[in-house]
């Protein structure tokens, strides 16, 4: 028999979990199994590279997604437990829970929004869209592939950005620091200075690119909640530190967002400001394997037209 949809397992999940227990992903589907009659040999089918089973692996998506929609949190490492929209939802739709119910919510329709694209057709992993296969044409298997991890980093990054969130500020602070290094941005004679103290003057970190310290970079991070924009004055405040440090160059950094105005004034001021929003710093880290770390790789192979050639 053929394992369902992960969609299939996300009503199941919130049952799991509505007496408000955090429970981990193992106990919560062995409740799924259950409720669901799902059979051991169904539950010992493996995923093509064989490091996960199907339905664990699906059950985990189902998570994962309803994390990202809020009817989901993770308290702690590895725990998940349900919220108050997570009930309210359950009790709105006890049949059924899908992506078109997780669509009404706005913290959802971002995380979709972020790849660009609709989800990726169903596969071995659990991933995928409710519509069922592309007619062929439709897209290629490159295409199909692509925006299968797109999907899964993007599901990184946005758990990422909420554990960062949750950290101190000098966690922070020392954290975008060591991704500027992992970016290359130091060099192979420079250094990352650590300056977040007392009569730091704003200013979070500096970053050597060379030996004597000419050329710098110097760096603000601010752990914000999502709901608080980094505005014109900040940005202003920090080009203020960089004129007395006597720098024209910077990096600002929050765990939120910048507001228009903001980035405006960063566009027409002398220094050159960049600036980072949470969404950005996490996909940085995915992309340089800072607080992420590989687990897949797939080989695409193609035809040696060489070793065909009579020449």
């Amino acid at each position: 028999m053929k394992i369902p949809n992960y969609q299939h397992f996300m009503a199941p999940a919130l049952r799991a979990l509505q007496d408000g227990s955090a429970r981990p992903r193992g106990e919560i589907s062995d409740l799924v199994a259950s409720e669901l009659g799902i059979t051991e040999e169904q539950r010992a089918q493996r995923i093509p590279s064989g490091k996960a089973g199907v339905f664990d692996s699906r059950v985990g998506w189902a998570l994962t997604y309803m994390v990202q929609a809020g009817l989901v949190e993770r308290p702690q490492r590895a725990l998940n437990r349900i919220t108050q929209r997570g009930l309210d939802v359950l009790a709105e739709h006890p049949a059924a829970v899908n992506n078109h119910v997780l669509e009404q919510f706005a913290e959802f329709q971002e995380f979709r929004a972020r790849s660009g694209k609709k989800p990726a057709q169903e596969n071995d992993d659990g991933i995928g869209g409710e519509d069922g296969p592309k007619p062929p044409g439709d897209e290629s298997p490159i295409e199909t592939i692509q925006r299968a991890v797109d999907e899964i980093n993007n599901t990184v990054a946005t758990e990422l950005l909420t554990r960062v969130r949750a950290q101190s500020p000098d966690f922070l602070e020392r954290l975008v620091l060591e991704l500027l290094t992992a970016m290359g941005y130091a060099g192979a004679a420079g250094s990352a200075e650590h300056l977040g103290k007392s009569g730091d003057e704003g200013l979070d970190g500096v970053i050597k690119q060379d030996k004597l310290g000419l050329d710098r970079i110097y760096v603000q991070a601010k752990r914000y909640a999502e709901d608080n924009t980094v505005g014109r004055p900040e940005i202003q405040g920090f080009v203020g530190a960089l004129h007395g440090a006597q720098a024209d160059r910077g990096v600002f950094i929050t765990t939120s967002r910048f507001s228009p105005g903001a980035r405006d004034y960063a566009r027409k001021v002398n220094a050159q400001v960049v600036l980072v929003d949470g969404l950005k710093l996490t996909s940085l880290m995915v992309e340089h394997n800072v607080g992420a770390q590989d687990n897949e790789a797939f080989v695409v192979k193609k035809l040696d037209e060489d070793y065909f050639d009579p020449a």
